[in-house]
């Protein structure tokens, strides 16, 4: 994992730690201070590389800021996103591969700047074994991580790709309903090539539900949008 130094202080950074994971701070105070006192921070820039596939995880992995995307390529170099960490998340990879012992399955990639709370391996399986809640924190953590990786699995085994790209825009679209994203990321994210995405991306827009601009696709009609995505769409 790329590693920056971050130029906020120590005790900064241990609170933005317990504000973002609050269960953490309701471990038992022996096992609170290994935890602070084991904890490692780095900084990841837009497009710095998390973890390569293969690669052994040293650390579980707690997202303080920005967001990282978890990838799977294929052999002819199509990808397709897994899932996204976010603030206040964890990689549910990363804590299977530290309890299996096995290397990295996917490629992480840092999406925009990152601050990434890293807990040492050693640190990680001592606290698995010595506190009941910091086991908790992960298993819950974990579970609900691996509950999105199925709903994953349905959509791409039995949802056609337009009805994955409406509900992609959804859950992309900020406040203001853009989705900060060119078509190029969203073929890449759902698997799939430009070319396709561009031709949905076009019928929506002359529907009035989507504009596209140079970098960006904004959600005109959300309901409309959201009623397709569930399914009333071919």
């Amino acid at each position: 994992m790329t590693k920056h130094v971050s130029p906020m202080t120590s005790q900064d950074l241990m609170s933005r730690l317990l504000a973002s994971f609050p269960e953490l701070a309701e471990l038992d105070e022996g096992h609170r201070g290994d935890l602070l006192g084991s904890m490692q921070f780095s900084r990841l820039r837009d497009g710095d590389i998390a973890y390569r596939q293969g690669q052994t995880c040293q650390n579980y992995v707690m997202c303080l800021e920005g967001q990282t995307r978890v990838f799977k390529t294929s052999e002819s170099g199509r990808e397709i996103l897994l899932y996204q960490v976010g603030p206040g998340e964890t990689c549910v990879l990363t804590t299977s591969c530290l309890m299996a012992g096995s290397p990295f399955p996917a490629e992480s990639t840092a999406e925009t700047d990152v601050l990434h709370a890293a807990l040492p391996a050693s640190a990680f399986h001592r606290l698995m074994g010595a506190s009941p809640r910091f086991r908790k924190f992960v298993l819950d953590n974990y579970g609900d991580l691996l509950s999105s990786l199925i709903t994953l699995v349905d959509e791409v085994a039995f949802a056609s790709l337009d009805l994955r790209l409406a509900r992609r825009l959804l859950a992309e679209a900020n406040d203001e309903g853009v989705v900060a994203k060119t078509h190029q990321q969203l073929a890449l994210d759902l698997g799939s090539v430009r070319e396709v995405i561009s031709r949905y991306l076009a019928e929506w827009e002359r529907m009035g539900w989507v504009h596209a601009s140079r970098g960006s696709i904004e959600v005109k009609n959300r309901a409309a949008l959201a009623g397709y995505a569930g399914g009333e769409g071919t």
